[in-house]
């Protein structure tokens, strides 16, 4: 606990996983920082490699008002994400008690991993809870005058790995698909995250009350589909799929993802601007190819076990 008195302390909430976790060894990294790290688990490897490391672990979870208040006491900073997918639309609920507990304690600056609202880009006409429970939260926050700065990361490059890995057809190509045409993707890695959070608490004057887009690629899925072809060896096609037809596919979420390319393929028509500033803020950025080649082998692996669509 010394440690935590002579440097400020960021408490990183969801450090054992992708976004927290990035953050976390990026603050320890640093050697600026004291880092507390919220856990439901303090014992499982994720949480006892940061604890070797040299974090402070806190077991407790975001239902828990009186733990997070405890956990945020004495922080200069917290780095907060919430998981819809995990807990649905309780994520609001959640969100909630961490920013209230960011009050409390009175907290510096506080970076919260959120989304634009998407139903409000599609004036009102397609719902997406992932991302407008988060663009909700933002504006909680700020109406409570919170110093704030908000992190929209792009989607994962390692959703190919793990949601939408292209699947072997009839002629022998690969192929995967989803509603959002030829308008570019947006793409990254959290793994690239940590280091421009370390960046945005490091020079709170510029970045509180801003918006960070996080984007490592900002190419179409036919393009991305050309760059697996190349790395792997082996023919990967994007292939569209409309809107209504992919949200009827039936699977859980399908219609909310279905509504989310749609939007995205509507109303947002690049992100250039993301990512220059990206590899402005983190010059290590890794691009879809660099990405691609350090997974081949788990995405080779990957592909050689689907079956035919």
């Amino acid at each position: 606990m010394n440690q935590l008195n002579q440097r400020p302390v960021i408490l990183v909430t969801g450090a054992t996983g992708a976004q927290g976790g990035s953050v976390a060894k990026a603050l320890l990294k640093s050697g600026k920082w004291a880092v507390r790290c919220l856990t439901r688990n303090a014992g499982s490897e994720k949480a006892i490699a940061l604890q070797k490391a040299g974090a402070v672990l806190v077991e407790g979870d975001l239902d828990n008002m009186d733990c997070l208040v405890e956990a945020t006491e004495g922080c200069y900073g917290v780095f907060g994400v919430t998981n819809f997918w995990e807990h649905f639309g309780k994520e609001y609920e959640q969100g909630k008690h961490l920013i209230d507990a960011v009050l409390a304690s009175g907290v510096k600056h506080f970076i919260y991993s959120g989304l634009p609202a998407y139903k409000t880009l599609s004036g009102d006409k397609l719902s997406v809870p992932h991302c407008d429970i988060k663009a909700a939260l933002e504006v909680y926050a700020l109406s409570k005058g919170i110093p704030s700065t908000f992190m929209h990361i792009a989607f994962y490059y390692e959703n190919f790995l793990y949601f939408f890995p292209p699947r072997r057809e009839e002629d022998g190509a690969y192929y995967f698909g989803f509603p959002q045409g030829q308008t570019p993707l947006a793409m990254a890695t959290p793994e690239d995250m940590g280091p421009m959070a370390v960046l945005i608490f490091d020079h709170p004057d510029i970045y509180t009350g801003k918006t960070v887009g996080v984007v490592g690629e900002d190419r179409t899925c036919s393009e991305y589909a050309a760059i697996m072809s190349r790395v792997l060896g082996v023919t990967i096609r994007y292939r569209y799929i409309p809107r209504d037809v992919y949200a009827g596919l039936g699977f859980p979420g399908a219609e909310e993802l279905a509504n989310m390319f749609e939007v995205q393929r509507l109303h947002i028509p690049h992100r250039r601007g993301d990512l220059m500033n990206s590899y402005y803020m983190n010059p290590r950025m890794q691009r879809f190819e660099s990405w691609l080649m350090r997974k081949k082998s788990q995405l080779l692996q990957l592909l050689n076990q689907t079956e035919y669509a």
